[in-house]
Protein backbone atom coordinates (compact mmCIF):
# COMPACT_ATOMS: atom_id res chain seq x y z
CA UNK A 1 0.00 0.00 0.00
CA UNK A 2 2.68 2.74 1.14
CA UNK A 3 4.49 1.53 -2.23
CA UNK A 4 1.33 2.22 -4.41
CA UNK A 5 0.94 5.86 -2.24
CA UNK A 6 4.73 6.69 -2.83
CA UNK A 7 4.60 6.33 -6.78
CA UNK A 8 0.93 7.90 -6.95
CA UNK A 9 2.21 11.09 -4.85
CA UNK A 10 5.48 11.65 -7.03
CA UNK A 11 3.37 11.10 -9.88
CA UNK A 12 0.62 13.28 -8.90
CA UNK A 13 3.24 15.88 -7.90
CA UNK A 14 4.94 15.88 -11.39
CA UNK A 15 1.71 16.13 -13.38
CA UNK A 16 0.54 18.71 -11.74
CA UNK A 17 3.93 21.25 -11.95
CA UNK A 18 4.38 20.05 -15.51
CA UNK A 19 0.74 21.15 -16.88
CA UNK A 20 0.81 24.36 -14.22
CA UNK A 21 -2.17 22.96 -12.46
CA UNK A 22 -0.64 24.24 -9.34
CA UNK A 23 2.73 26.41 -8.24
CA UNK A 24 5.57 24.26 -6.85
CA UNK A 25 5.49 25.26 -3.58
CA UNK A 26 1.62 24.57 -2.91
CA UNK A 27 2.53 21.29 -4.61
CA UNK A 28 5.45 20.43 -2.55
CA UNK A 29 2.99 20.97 0.74
CA UNK A 30 -0.43 19.78 0.02
CA UNK A 31 -0.42 16.97 -1.84
CA UNK A 32 2.18 15.05 0.97
CA UNK A 33 -0.36 16.22 3.41
CA UNK A 34 -3.17 14.55 1.62
CA UNK A 35 -1.41 11.19 0.81
CA UNK A 36 -0.24 11.11 4.50
CA UNK A 37 -3.75 11.14 5.47
CA UNK A 38 -4.54 8.89 2.82
CA UNK A 39 -1.67 6.31 4.15
CA UNK A 40 -3.38 6.52 7.64
CA UNK A 41 -0.71 8.70 8.97
CA UNK A 42 -2.33 12.62 9.37
CA UNK A 43 -2.54 12.45 12.88
CA UNK A 44 1.46 12.59 12.81
CA UNK A 45 1.95 14.42 9.87
CA UNK A 46 3.13 17.45 12.22
CA UNK A 47 5.91 15.31 13.23
CA UNK A 48 6.95 14.41 9.58
CA UNK A 49 6.87 17.89 8.90
CA UNK A 50 9.42 19.30 11.80
CA UNK A 51 11.73 16.00 11.04
CA UNK A 52 12.00 17.79 7.45
CA UNK A 53 12.39 21.29 8.14
CA UNK A 54 14.86 20.31 10.91
CA UNK A 55 17.10 18.51 8.15
CA UNK A 56 16.53 21.31 5.57
CA UNK A 57 16.72 24.34 7.68
CA UNK A 58 20.51 24.35 7.14
CA UNK A 59 20.18 24.11 3.80
CA UNK A 60 17.82 26.79 3.33
CA UNK A 61 19.87 29.46 5.37
CA UNK A 62 23.12 28.78 3.36
CA UNK A 63 20.82 29.40 0.62
CA UNK A 64 19.82 32.61 2.07
CA UNK A 65 22.69 34.02 2.80
CA UNK A 66 24.58 32.70 -0.05
CA UNK A 67 22.40 34.21 -2.36
CA UNK A 68 22.73 37.40 -0.82
CA UNK A 69 26.47 36.90 -0.96
CA UNK A 70 26.70 36.68 -4.67
CA UNK A 71 23.46 38.96 -4.87
CA UNK A 72 26.25 41.27 -3.32
CA UNK A 73 28.80 40.63 -5.42
CA UNK A 74 27.23 41.00 -8.65
CA UNK A 75 25.89 44.34 -7.59
CA UNK A 76 29.02 45.56 -6.88
CA UNK A 77 30.68 44.21 -10.03
CA UNK A 78 33.08 41.46 -9.16
CA UNK A 79 31.27 39.26 -12.26
CA UNK A 80 31.29 42.13 -14.89
CA UNK A 81 34.92 40.96 -16.55
CA UNK A 82 33.30 37.77 -16.72
CA UNK A 83 30.14 38.15 -18.48
CA UNK A 84 31.89 40.46 -20.62
CA UNK A 85 34.84 37.78 -21.58
CA UNK A 86 31.99 35.41 -22.21
CA UNK A 87 29.76 38.16 -24.36
CA UNK A 88 33.54 38.53 -26.23
CA UNK A 89 33.69 34.68 -26.51
CA UNK A 90 30.15 34.41 -27.74
CA UNK A 91 30.24 37.05 -30.45
CA UNK A 92 26.34 37.10 -30.05
CA UNK A 93 26.16 33.62 -31.61
CA UNK A 94 23.36 31.55 -29.69
CA UNK A 95 25.61 28.49 -30.23
CA UNK A 96 28.34 29.57 -28.77
CA UNK A 97 26.24 31.40 -25.91
CA UNK A 98 25.10 27.30 -25.22
CA UNK A 99 28.14 25.87 -25.12
CA UNK A 100 29.20 28.71 -23.12
CA UNK A 101 27.07 28.13 -20.38
CA UNK A 102 28.03 24.42 -20.42
CA UNK A 103 31.59 25.45 -19.79
CA UNK A 104 30.60 27.76 -17.21
CA UNK A 105 28.59 25.83 -15.27
CA UNK A 106 31.39 22.83 -15.55
CA UNK A 107 34.08 25.09 -14.34
CA UNK A 108 32.02 26.85 -11.58
CA UNK A 109 30.96 23.10 -10.65
CA UNK A 110 34.69 22.65 -9.23
CA UNK A 111 33.36 24.26 -6.12
CA UNK A 112 31.92 21.11 -5.24
CA UNK A 113 28.25 23.28 -4.35
CA UNK A 114 25.14 23.26 -6.77
CA UNK A 115 23.88 26.42 -5.61
CA UNK A 116 26.65 28.52 -5.74
CA UNK A 117 27.42 26.82 -9.36
CA UNK A 118 23.39 28.21 -10.64
CA UNK A 119 23.68 31.89 -9.03
CA UNK A 120 27.24 32.31 -10.42
CA UNK A 121 26.20 30.59 -13.98
CA UNK A 122 22.99 32.73 -14.09
CA UNK A 123 23.83 35.79 -12.87
CA UNK A 124 26.50 35.67 -15.77
CA UNK A 125 24.21 34.31 -18.71
CA UNK A 126 20.73 35.69 -18.00
CA UNK A 127 21.74 39.16 -19.38
CA UNK A 128 22.81 37.28 -22.61
CA UNK A 129 19.74 35.00 -23.06
CA UNK A 130 17.58 37.64 -22.25
CA UNK A 131 18.76 40.36 -24.21
CA UNK A 132 19.62 37.59 -27.93
CA UNK A 133 16.21 36.11 -26.80
CA UNK A 134 17.00 32.67 -26.16
CA UNK A 135 15.16 30.34 -24.89
CA UNK A 136 15.91 30.76 -20.82
CA UNK A 137 14.87 26.40 -20.33
CA UNK A 138 18.05 25.91 -22.48
CA UNK A 139 19.79 27.79 -19.92
CA UNK A 140 18.50 26.04 -17.11
CA UNK A 141 19.13 22.62 -18.47
CA UNK A 142 22.52 23.00 -19.90
CA UNK A 143 23.58 24.11 -16.69
CA UNK A 144 21.76 21.40 -14.25
CA UNK A 145 22.89 18.58 -16.61
CA UNK A 146 26.92 19.56 -16.58
CA UNK A 147 26.43 20.45 -12.99
CA UNK A 148 25.30 17.07 -12.15
CA UNK A 149 28.29 15.51 -14.15
CA UNK A 150 30.43 17.16 -12.01
CA UNK A 151 28.30 16.76 -8.71
CA UNK A 152 30.29 13.11 -8.69
CA UNK A 153 33.62 15.34 -7.65
CA UNK A 154 34.57 13.16 -4.24
CA UNK A 155 33.85 16.68 -2.80
CA UNK A 156 30.56 16.99 -4.27
CA UNK A 157 28.95 14.83 -1.86
CA UNK A 158 27.43 11.18 -4.30
CA UNK A 159 30.82 9.80 -3.94
CA UNK A 160 31.52 10.43 -0.38
CA UNK A 161 28.27 8.81 0.53
CA UNK A 162 29.03 6.22 -1.66
CA UNK A 163 32.28 5.57 0.09
CA UNK A 164 30.87 6.01 3.71
CA UNK A 165 27.82 3.57 2.92
CA UNK A 166 30.24 0.86 1.39
CA UNK A 167 33.11 1.90 3.68
CA UNK A 168 35.45 2.09 0.81
CA UNK A 169 37.81 4.90 0.15
CA UNK A 170 36.55 7.60 -2.50
CA UNK A 171 39.64 7.57 -4.43
CA UNK A 172 38.94 4.20 -5.08
CA UNK A 173 35.48 4.91 -6.72
CA UNK A 174 35.96 8.30 -8.30
CA UNK A 175 39.67 8.27 -10.51
CA UNK A 176 38.68 5.11 -12.51
CA UNK A 177 35.24 6.84 -13.06
CA UNK A 178 37.20 9.75 -14.44
CA UNK A 179 37.21 8.51 -18.11
CA UNK A 180 33.39 7.36 -18.21
CA UNK A 181 32.56 11.47 -16.42
CA UNK A 182 34.40 12.84 -19.19
CA UNK A 183 32.65 11.24 -21.76
CA UNK A 184 29.63 12.15 -20.20
CA UNK A 185 30.60 15.92 -19.89
CA UNK A 186 31.88 15.82 -23.35
CA UNK A 187 28.31 14.77 -24.42
CA UNK A 188 26.94 17.80 -22.54
CA UNK A 189 28.97 19.58 -24.42
CA UNK A 190 27.93 18.56 -27.76
CA UNK A 191 24.26 18.16 -26.51
CA UNK A 192 25.14 22.33 -25.80
CA UNK A 193 25.99 22.61 -29.14
CA UNK A 194 23.11 20.89 -30.86
CA UNK A 195 20.82 22.78 -28.52
CA UNK A 196 22.97 26.17 -29.56
CA UNK A 197 22.73 25.08 -33.63
CA UNK A 198 18.53 25.07 -32.86
CA UNK A 199 18.62 28.43 -31.07
CA UNK A 200 20.27 29.73 -34.03
CA UNK A 201 18.07 29.00 -35.99
CA UNK A 202 15.06 29.85 -34.36
CA UNK A 203 16.58 33.29 -33.50
CA UNK A 204 18.59 33.93 -36.33
CA UNK A 205 22.23 34.75 -36.57
CA UNK A 206 23.19 37.85 -34.80
CA UNK A 207 26.30 40.36 -35.36
CA UNK A 208 27.78 42.93 -33.49
CA UNK A 209 27.84 46.24 -34.76
CA UNK A 210 31.72 46.79 -36.19
CA UNK A 211 32.92 43.73 -35.05
CA UNK A 212 36.62 45.43 -33.87
CA UNK A 213 34.99 46.82 -31.60
CA UNK A 214 35.30 44.48 -28.84
CA UNK A 215 34.88 47.08 -26.03
CA UNK A 216 31.48 47.93 -27.04
CA UNK A 217 30.06 44.41 -26.86
CA UNK A 218 28.26 44.47 -23.58
CA UNK A 219 26.94 48.20 -24.88
CA UNK A 220 25.31 47.29 -27.67
CA UNK A 221 23.93 43.92 -30.00
CA UNK A 222 22.73 44.59 -33.29
CA UNK A 223 20.58 41.60 -35.18
CA UNK A 224 20.65 40.51 -38.57
CA UNK A 225 18.79 37.84 -40.61
CA UNK A 226 19.62 34.68 -40.49
CA UNK A 227 22.90 34.15 -43.48
CA UNK A 228 23.65 37.72 -42.99
CA UNK A 229 26.94 39.46 -44.19
CA UNK A 230 28.25 41.81 -41.11
CA UNK A 231 25.98 44.22 -42.46
CA UNK A 232 23.68 44.94 -39.25
CA UNK A 233 20.01 44.57 -39.82
CA UNK A 234 18.91 47.51 -37.60
CA UNK A 235 20.06 49.39 -34.32
CA UNK A 236 19.70 48.67 -30.66
CA UNK A 237 17.12 50.25 -28.81
CA UNK A 238 18.52 52.46 -26.09
CA UNK A 239 18.46 50.78 -22.60
CA UNK A 240 15.00 52.02 -21.00
CA UNK A 241 11.37 51.24 -21.37
CA UNK A 242 11.19 49.56 -24.95
CA UNK A 243 7.77 49.39 -27.21
CA UNK A 244 8.03 45.79 -27.99
CA UNK A 245 7.86 43.62 -24.61
CA UNK A 246 11.27 42.08 -25.24
CA UNK A 247 11.66 42.56 -28.13
CA UNK A 248 15.71 42.99 -29.27
CA UNK A 249 15.73 45.52 -31.57
CA UNK A 250 12.57 47.45 -33.29
CA UNK A 251 11.77 44.68 -35.27
CA UNK A 252 8.14 44.27 -34.07
CA UNK A 253 6.93 43.10 -30.52
CA UNK A 254 8.37 40.13 -29.52
CA UNK A 255 11.04 39.12 -32.58
CA UNK A 256 14.62 38.69 -32.31
CA UNK A 257 15.67 39.24 -35.83
CA UNK A 258 13.63 39.64 -39.44
CA UNK A 259 12.34 36.31 -40.39
CA UNK A 260 13.59 34.91 -37.07
CA UNK A 261 9.86 34.04 -35.83
CA UNK A 262 8.40 35.10 -32.07
CA UNK A 263 10.70 34.20 -28.96
CA UNK A 264 9.14 32.02 -27.22
CA UNK A 265 7.49 33.70 -23.84
CA UNK A 266 9.96 32.39 -21.64
CA UNK A 267 12.74 34.48 -23.37
CA UNK A 268 10.68 37.51 -24.58
CA UNK A 269 8.96 38.87 -21.58
CA UNK A 270 10.11 41.40 -19.58
CA UNK A 271 11.10 41.04 -16.63
CA UNK A 272 14.13 42.92 -14.42
CA UNK A 273 17.24 40.66 -14.31
CA UNK A 274 17.87 37.93 -11.25
CA UNK A 275 19.62 40.23 -8.71
CA UNK A 276 19.66 43.80 -7.84
CA UNK A 277 22.50 45.06 -9.76
CA UNK A 278 20.65 46.70 -12.39
CA UNK A 279 19.39 49.87 -10.62
CA UNK A 280 20.41 52.34 -13.27
CA UNK A 281 18.75 50.75 -16.32
CA UNK A 282 14.83 50.03 -17.07
CA UNK A 283 13.32 46.21 -15.98
CA UNK A 284 12.72 45.77 -19.46
CA UNK A 285 16.24 45.87 -20.36
CA UNK A 286 17.41 42.17 -19.86
CA UNK A 287 20.80 43.34 -19.84
CA UNK A 288 21.12 44.94 -16.58
CA UNK A 289 23.79 42.52 -15.32
CA UNK A 290 26.44 44.81 -17.27
CA UNK A 291 25.15 48.24 -16.61
CA UNK A 292 28.29 50.05 -16.48
CA UNK A 293 26.58 53.27 -14.46
CA UNK A 294 24.47 51.41 -11.34
CA UNK A 295 25.44 53.23 -8.39
CA UNK A 296 26.32 50.14 -7.42
CA UNK A 297 29.49 49.27 -8.57
CA UNK A 298 32.64 49.16 -6.42
CA UNK A 299 35.49 49.28 -8.78
CA UNK A 300 38.09 49.91 -5.95
CA UNK A 301 37.38 47.09 -3.81
CA UNK A 302 37.44 44.66 -6.56
CA UNK A 303 40.55 42.89 -5.59
CA UNK A 304 38.91 42.65 -2.16
CA UNK A 305 35.66 41.49 -2.99
CA UNK A 306 37.67 38.88 -5.29
CA UNK A 307 39.95 37.60 -2.79
CA UNK A 308 36.83 37.90 -0.08
CA UNK A 309 35.75 35.06 -2.48
CA UNK A 310 38.40 32.70 -3.36
CA UNK A 311 38.71 32.57 0.24
CA UNK A 312 35.18 31.47 1.18
CA UNK A 313 35.08 29.21 -1.83
CA UNK A 314 38.38 27.67 -0.17
CA UNK A 315 37.14 27.37 3.17
CA UNK A 316 34.05 25.76 1.78
CA UNK A 317 36.01 22.96 0.26
CA UNK A 318 38.20 22.33 2.99
CA UNK A 319 35.25 22.27 5.46
CA UNK A 320 37.07 24.91 7.65
CA UNK A 321 33.81 25.74 8.76
CA UNK A 322 29.89 24.38 7.83
CA UNK A 323 29.31 26.11 4.96
CA UNK A 324 25.76 28.34 6.10
CA UNK A 325 28.11 29.46 8.37
CA UNK A 326 30.54 30.46 5.83
CA UNK A 327 27.79 32.44 3.78
CA UNK A 328 26.69 33.78 6.37
CA UNK A 329 29.90 35.35 7.62
CA UNK A 330 30.81 36.29 4.55
CA UNK A 331 27.15 38.01 3.39
CA UNK A 332 27.78 40.20 6.58
CA UNK A 333 31.55 40.89 5.82
CA UNK A 334 30.45 42.08 2.31
CA UNK A 335 27.48 43.79 3.01
CA UNK A 336 29.41 45.89 6.37
CA UNK A 337 32.63 46.66 3.72
CA UNK A 338 30.91 47.47 0.38
CA UNK A 339 28.04 49.64 1.89
CA UNK A 340 29.09 50.80 5.63
CA UNK A 341 26.09 52.84 5.58
CA UNK A 342 22.95 51.47 7.23
CA UNK A 343 20.63 52.37 4.51
CA UNK A 344 22.92 51.45 1.59
CA UNK A 345 22.99 47.43 3.31
CA UNK A 346 19.17 47.84 3.85
CA UNK A 347 18.43 48.79 -0.22
CA UNK A 348 20.75 45.24 -0.79
CA UNK A 349 19.00 43.22 1.36
CA UNK A 350 15.80 44.46 -0.11
CA UNK A 351 16.99 43.98 -3.86
CA UNK A 352 17.28 40.23 -2.94
CA UNK A 353 14.40 39.67 -0.72
CA UNK A 354 12.61 37.98 -3.53
CA UNK A 355 15.21 35.68 -4.56
CA UNK A 356 15.72 34.72 -0.94
CA UNK A 357 12.12 34.24 -0.09
CA UNK A 358 11.21 32.27 -3.24
CA UNK A 359 14.02 29.57 -3.02
CA UNK A 360 13.93 29.38 0.96
CA UNK A 361 10.08 29.30 0.46
CA UNK A 362 10.96 26.47 -1.50
CA UNK A 363 13.05 24.54 0.61
CA UNK A 364 10.85 24.88 3.41
CA UNK A 365 8.17 22.87 1.35
CA UNK A 366 10.32 20.58 0.31
CA UNK A 367 10.99 19.98 3.71
CA UNK A 368 7.39 18.69 3.82
CA UNK A 369 7.79 16.36 0.62
CA UNK A 370 10.67 14.65 2.02
CA UNK A 371 9.25 14.55 5.45
CA UNK A 372 6.53 12.72 4.54
CA UNK A 373 8.19 10.41 2.43
CA UNK A 374 10.19 9.19 5.04
CA UNK A 375 8.50 9.18 8.25
CA UNK A 376 5.16 7.21 6.46
CA UNK A 377 8.36 4.68 5.30
CA UNK A 378 7.13 5.18 1.57
CA UNK A 379 10.40 5.73 0.46
CA UNK A 380 11.75 2.69 2.58
CA UNK A 381 8.67 0.71 0.75
CA UNK A 382 9.28 2.30 -2.68
CA UNK A 383 13.42 1.10 -2.55
CA UNK A 384 12.74 -2.90 -1.10
CA UNK A 385 10.04 -3.26 -4.20
CA UNK A 386 11.76 -1.61 -6.76
CA UNK A 387 14.98 -4.11 -5.27
CA UNK A 388 12.95 -7.38 -5.26
CA UNK A 389 11.66 -6.96 -8.40
CA UNK A 390 15.46 -7.35 -9.63
CA UNK A 391 14.96 -11.19 -11.66
CA UNK A 392 17.56 -13.15 -9.88
CA UNK A 393 19.41 -14.22 -13.29
CA UNK A 394 20.43 -10.13 -13.36
CA UNK A 395 22.60 -10.79 -9.96
CA UNK A 396 26.24 -11.53 -11.73
CA UNK A 397 24.89 -7.86 -13.63
CA UNK A 398 24.32 -6.23 -10.55
CA UNK A 399 26.82 -3.08 -11.32
CA UNK A 400 24.79 -2.52 -14.51
CA UNK A 401 21.42 -2.66 -12.25
CA UNK A 402 22.55 -0.04 -10.09
CA UNK A 403 23.42 2.27 -12.67
CA UNK A 404 20.20 1.81 -14.31
CA UNK A 405 18.19 2.43 -10.77
CA UNK A 406 20.46 5.20 -9.90
CA UNK A 407 18.87 7.02 -12.53
CA UNK A 408 15.12 6.79 -10.84
CA UNK A 409 16.07 6.39 -7.45
CA UNK A 410 18.04 9.57 -7.26
CA UNK A 411 15.85 11.71 -8.92
CA UNK A 412 12.68 10.43 -6.41
CA UNK A 413 14.81 10.16 -3.56
CA UNK A 414 17.45 12.35 -1.85
CA UNK A 415 20.96 11.33 -2.01
CA UNK A 416 21.12 10.32 1.81
CA UNK A 417 18.78 7.74 1.39
CA UNK A 418 19.38 6.56 -1.87
CA UNK A 419 22.95 5.87 -0.98
CA UNK A 420 22.20 5.01 3.26
CA UNK A 421 19.58 3.02 2.20
CA UNK A 422 19.43 1.38 -0.81
CA UNK A 423 22.96 0.90 -2.05
CA UNK A 424 23.91 -1.04 0.77
CA UNK A 425 21.07 -3.41 -0.36
CA UNK A 426 22.43 -3.46 -3.76
CA UNK A 427 26.39 -3.91 -2.85
CA UNK A 428 25.31 -6.72 -0.80
CA UNK A 429 23.07 -8.70 -3.47
CA UNK A 430 25.66 -7.93 -5.93
CA UNK A 431 28.46 -9.36 -3.15
CA UNK A 432 26.39 -12.28 -3.49
CA UNK A 433 27.39 -12.86 -7.04
CA UNK A 434 30.71 -12.02 -7.13
CA UNK A 435 30.47 -8.58 -8.05
CA UNK A 436 32.56 -5.86 -6.25
CA UNK A 437 31.17 -3.40 -3.95
CA UNK A 438 33.77 -0.82 -5.95
CA UNK A 439 31.62 -1.62 -9.12
CA UNK A 440 28.50 -1.13 -7.18
CA UNK A 441 29.49 2.08 -5.70
CA UNK A 442 30.52 3.83 -9.67
CA UNK A 443 27.52 2.57 -10.92
CA UNK A 444 25.84 4.44 -8.29
CA UNK A 445 27.10 7.39 -9.17
CA UNK A 446 25.58 7.89 -13.07
CA UNK A 447 22.44 8.89 -12.11
CA UNK A 448 24.23 12.32 -10.91
CA UNK A 449 23.13 14.03 -14.26
CA UNK A 450 19.14 13.73 -13.47
CA UNK A 451 19.26 13.67 -9.92
CA UNK A 452 20.28 17.48 -10.40
CA UNK A 453 16.84 18.18 -11.30
CA UNK A 454 15.23 16.71 -8.67
CA UNK A 455 12.29 18.73 -7.34
CA UNK A 456 14.51 17.18 -3.98
CA UNK A 457 17.51 19.42 -4.84
CA UNK A 458 16.93 22.80 -2.85
CA UNK A 459 20.02 23.92 -5.39
CA UNK A 460 16.80 23.43 -8.51
CA UNK A 461 15.22 25.92 -7.22
CA UNK A 462 17.95 28.45 -7.26
CA UNK A 463 18.39 27.57 -10.46
CA UNK A 464 14.43 28.16 -12.03
CA UNK A 465 14.13 31.33 -9.55
CA UNK A 466 17.43 33.00 -10.48
CA UNK A 467 16.26 32.25 -14.32
CA UNK A 468 12.52 32.83 -13.88
CA UNK A 469 11.55 29.46 -15.68
CA UNK A 470 9.17 27.27 -14.48
CA UNK A 471 9.77 24.71 -12.46
CA UNK A 472 7.64 22.55 -14.86
CA UNK A 473 9.06 23.92 -17.98
CA UNK A 474 12.59 23.06 -16.64
CA UNK A 475 11.63 19.52 -16.11
CA UNK A 476 10.15 18.68 -19.40
CA UNK A 477 12.66 19.99 -21.17
CA UNK A 478 15.26 18.68 -19.10
CA UNK A 479 14.62 15.37 -17.84
CA UNK A 480 14.87 13.38 -21.51
CA UNK A 481 18.15 15.52 -21.71
CA UNK A 482 19.27 14.40 -18.02
CA UNK A 483 18.81 10.42 -18.50
CA UNK A 484 20.28 10.48 -21.82
CA UNK A 485 23.79 11.71 -20.21
CA UNK A 486 23.55 9.43 -17.29
CA UNK A 487 22.92 7.03 -20.10
CA UNK A 488 26.20 7.54 -21.57
CA UNK A 489 28.23 7.77 -18.37
CA UNK A 490 26.53 4.38 -17.82
CA UNK A 491 27.97 2.79 -21.36
CA UNK A 492 30.83 4.46 -21.47
CA UNK A 493 31.79 3.28 -18.02
CA UNK A 494 30.50 -0.33 -19.05
CA UNK A 495 32.66 0.12 -22.02
CA UNK A 496 36.01 0.87 -20.23
CA UNK A 497 35.50 -1.68 -18.16
CA UNK A 498 34.80 0.11 -15.01
CA UNK A 499 31.69 -0.63 -14.33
Amino acid sequence: MLTFLGFAMIATFLVLIMLKKMSPIAALVLIPALFCVFAGKGAHLGDYVIDGVGKLAPTAAMLMFAIVYFGVMIDVGLFDPIVRGILRFCKADPMRVVVGTAVLAAIVSLDGDGSTTFMITVSAMYPLYKRLGLSLVVMTGVAATANGVMNTLPWGGPTARAATALKLDAADIFVPMIPALAVGLLFVFVLAYVLGVKERRRVGMLVLPGQVEREAVEEELVPAAPGASGAPAATEAPAGPSSGSGSVAGAGSGSVAAGAGPAPASASASASAPHGGGDAAAPEDGFQGLDPHRPTLRPRLYWFNAGLTVALLTAMIMELLPIPVLFLLGAALALTVNFPHMPDQKARIAAHADNVLNVAGMVFAAAVFTGVLTGTGMVKHMADWLVGAIPEGMGPHMALVTGLLSLPLTYFMSNDGFYFGVLPVLAEAGAAHGVSPLEIARASLVGQALHMSSPLVPAVYVLVGMAKVEFGDHTRFTVKWAALTSLVVLAAGMLFGII
